[in-house]
């Protein structure tokens, strides 16, 4: 996997628990903020061909 997959990846598992995160103290503010940033980051993966299964 080359650095920029793994920065995604990574990028994308931070996302994820920083929108649980904020789903779970009732932010809805940031938790759609996290929501917009995670779609964002999936559509980039998509358009790479990085699989985000294992994120």
């Amino acid at each position: 996997m080359d650095a920029f997959s793994s920065g995604l990846l990574q990028r994308i598992r931070n996302t994820q628990s920083d929108l649980s995160k904020a789903r779970e103290t009732g932010d809805d503010f940031l938790a759609d903020v996290e929501q917009a940033e995670l779609e964002d980051l999936q559509r980039l993966a998509a358009e790479h061909g990085v699989s985000v299964t294992a994120a």
